[in-house]
């Protein structure tokens, strides 16, 4: 095999043998030492995503991708930050989403979580708590009316309106005093989104976990789990060991996940990432691994997808969502690379070079072939033939 030319960040071209022995399909049942969910991306419908203000979803593809997730054991965080919440997805339309999804999920017995946040109210302008509180509610009971649990997603609305850690108090006070079932509450660091600094009421991330803490302490049976989005895996493990009891973290550190779901000897997070989009191939078999008290297999599995996870996730993180979606449709999970608001674009082209080249050496792509074809093509497209 000739290989493909591939460009790198200086302008050269270097060269890349695609793999000729992807992973073989993979079909297991949900795993019994962690929980494993999946944000999962949207298929954006590339001949209506322009027709109006709101994004144009291709369902049938969409609800594909989850069965797949499902199909390998894996469950489905819905409506997250990698379904491009806050980044093109509107409430509209994500509750469309959270309807439909977890409405596959019970017909399949797939797991399934959904965000609920306050992105309903108009961006740029103060909001009462009063207000951001009732836009939770909303979002709260549609995802409690489609029988899913509900992540509460970090508010920017919050965010901009709290006075300190006492709005943050009454606010998640009231919502879980109301919630009819357990819920996640997550924890998603500026370099996600710029807008929520200072969430919880302090810039000084050690005085922010004692506010969060605060939260699950005073409310521990109506607290599934907190998700954990920080990149910062000691601050985590520092979080993790003052849980109480019954209280899962799921880790949302696409930097040093392995480490995090090994655990210490002691405890372990459970995972909800974006990464396990693409990654969900090997995710399964690892958690697979760990449910046969294998944890060096578990290690042998998921250390070599840290680089492709790391650069993703690279600085601006927030558009870690292109490179997922450019390697769902390598992978033939789509058939195009096209994402709502346009985000397609937000990557460089030596960016996604990469991303293909780091994927294919982990053997993600079912037919490589297909993968090697579709990047020449996009690679033509930006005028570099190989």
């Amino acid at each position: 095999m000739n290989g493909i030319r591939l460009p790198s960040a200086d302008g050269a071209l270097r060269l890349h043998r695609p793999n000729t022995a992807p992973l073989p399909p993979l079909v297991s049942g949900p795993a019994r030492t962690r929980v494993f969910h999946a944000a999962a991306h949207v298929v954006a419908d590339p001949l209506a995503a322009s027709a109006d203000s709101h994004p144009v979803i291709d369902w049938e593809g969409t609800l594909a991708f989850r069965h797949r997730l499902w199909e390998q054991g894996l469950g489905v965080a819905e409506a997250m930050d990698t379904a491009q919440r806050g980044m093109g997805l509107d409430w509209p339309v994500a509750a469309e989403l959270i309807r439909r999804s977890a409405a596959e999920a019970h017909a399949v017995g797939g797991r399934i979580v959904c965000g609920a946040g306050t992105d309903q109210l108009p961006p740029g302008k103060p909001h009462s708590l009063a207000a951001i509180t009732g836009a939770y509610e909303e979002q709260l009971a549609h995802t409690e009316a489609c029988d899913a649990r509900a992540v509460l997603m970090a508010s920017r609305a919050l965010a901009a309106t709290a006075r300190g850690p006492e709005d943050y108090l009454e606010v998640y006070g009231s919502l879980l005093r109301q919630s009819a079932q357990p819920v996640v509450l997550h924890w998603l660091g500026p370099m996600f989104d710029p807008e929520l600094a200072g969430y919880w009421g302090h810039e000084d991330q050690d005085a922010a976990v004692e506010v969060f803490l605060k939260i699950v302490s005073e409310f521990p049976e109506k607290v599934d789990g907190i998700k954990v989005s920080l990149l910062d895996a000691e601050r985590e493990v520092e979080i993790r060991r003052r849980l109480p009891a019954g209280v899962r973290c799921y880790t949302g550190d696409d930097h040093h996940y392995p480490e995090l779901i090994a655990g210490d000897g002691q405890l372990a997070s459970d995972a909800l990432l974006g990464v396990f989009d693409p990654l969900a191939p090997i995710a399964a078999r690892a958690v697979m691994a760990l449910d046969q008290g294998n944890p060096a297999r578990f290690r042998a599995l998921l250390d070599p997808t840290v680089p492709l996870a790391r650069h993703l996730f690279a600085p601006p993180t927030r558009y870690y969502k292109t490179g997922v979606v450019l390697l769902a449709w390598l992978a033939g999970h789509q058939n195009h690379f096209t994402m709502v608001a346009g985000l397609h674009s937000a990557r460089s082209l030596p960016h996604l070079a990469t991303a293909y080249e780091l994927a294919d050496r982990l053997g993600l792509f079912p037919d490589p072939g297909l993968a090697e074809a579709r990047m020449r093509r996009l690679l033509h497209l930006h005028g570099v033939t190989s």
